[in-house]
């Protein structure tokens, strides 16, 4: 690894360290010039770096101070190496400050500056950017940016016209956090146990996030939680991350039966859907029923039926579907006492098929 050059704020010219060591020897400018034989203008000039010191100069110095004349030209050559350095600092900055300029025009810059991920330094931020969003030009940002702007899940939502930029920043975040996790080889096979291990934690309802994380990680399945960013009604994120698959949930409601259905809703696509080291990813934006596309719908039944089969459910829904969700509160407890799951998950789904969201019961779906 190459030494970091010093670049000064200011570079030094030979012809200030002259005026230090005349002063010092107490010699005027009119007489050091009779000195050398030089003219005191030129002399003045040297001084004020107006001028620079040649090797005939140099010779005369040398002769005159005691200072050798290579020193001066040592001096003259790092003054002028370090004029161009200078420069070029100045060109850098201000390219830099042009292409930030353009960032801030397709990045979020301010809420990753909140997250803690930029810094004072542009140069450091620009190379965030690049990190963060896998390009290292402005025009391959833009490029990136507008090819997934219009990618099918951001037309989902007429409310979410002017929130594309944010939403990709979310999910280029969550890629590459994802990529330094390091967790357990993924089997498919393993499927069974654990989504068993994951409703006993739901049923149980302590340390949820934590130890979701524990028992996903432990199956090879990085996750991450990520709180989402404005105007982003992001629920959760499944892809492909380097050798395993990964997923990535917001929080956005913080109820048990709704992380509880996301995480089992992202599973879905990881067991249904994802590839192995395929660029195919799911980002589960909240849209109207009438939207959700084929795969989508398959990752809803396959949470759904991780919880409640689908029989069991329509029995239960057809004989109590008819009351007020207080008069059934009652029979939601006991369908989840039967099934070994938390009541509020079978409220959550009750809430989302009679279209009764804001709904009060003694049901506590505060997530531990």
């Amino acid at each position: 690894m190459e030494p970091k050059v010093y670049i000064p704020f200011e570079a030094t010219h030979p012809g200030s360290i002259l005026k230090d060591e005349l002063d010092y020897r107490r010699i005027s400018q009119k007489e050091f010039a009779q000195d050398i034989g030089m003219q005191k203008t030129m002399l003045n000039e040297i001084i004020k770096g107006k001028r620079a010191i040649t090797a005939e100069i140099a010779l005369s110095l040398e002769k005159s101070l005691g200072i050798k004349a290579d020193s001066w030209m040592r001096h003259q050559a790092g003054y002028e190496l370090d004029c161009v350095r200078i420069q070029e600092r100045n060109i850098r900055k201000t390219q830099q400050i042009e292409i930030w300029g353009l960032i801030k025009q397709y990045v979020p810059v301010n809420i990753f500056n909140k997250l803690g991920l930029l810094t004072h330094s542009l140069a450091d931020n620009i190379s965030k950017i690049w990190e963060v969003y896998e390009v290292n030009s402005i025009d391959l940002l833009v490029e990136r940016v507008s090819v997934h702007k219009n990618k099918e899940y951001y037309k989902k939502s007429e409310k979410l016209k002017n929130d594309q930029i944010n939403i990709f920043a979310w999910s280029r975040l969550a890629q590459w956090q994802a990529k330094s996790e390091v967790v357990g080889i993924f089997d498919a096979k393993n499927k069974d146990a654990m989504i068993m291990e994951l409703k006993a934690l739901f049923y149980s309802n302590k340390d949820v996030m934590g130890k979701t994380k524990t028992i996903l990680n432990e199956y090879g399945i990085k996750f991450l939680v990520i709180e989402k960013f404005n105007q982003s009604p992001i629920d959760g994120y499944s892809f492909w991350s380097n050798n395993n698959p990964a997923i990535v949930v917001t929080m956005r409601k913080k109820q048990l039966d709704h992380f509880a259905f996301t995480v089992l809703h992202e599973l879905g696509h990881v067991f249904e859907h994802l590839q192995p080291n395929h660029t195919e990813e799911f980002l589960d934006i909240e849209y109207p029923n009438n939207d959700i596309d084929e795969k989508e719908q398959k990752a809803n039944r396959f949470a759904r039926q991780c919880f409640i089969d689908d029989a069991v459910w329509q029995k239960f829904f057809n004989e109590n579907a008819r009351f007020n969700y207080k008069n059934t509160e009652k029979q939601m407890v006991q369908l989840a006492y039967n099934l070994i799951i938390h009541p509020s998950i079978v409220l959550g789904r009750y809430c989302f098929e009679t279209n009764q969201f804001a709904v009060k019961t003694g049901i506590d779906r505060t997530i531990n």
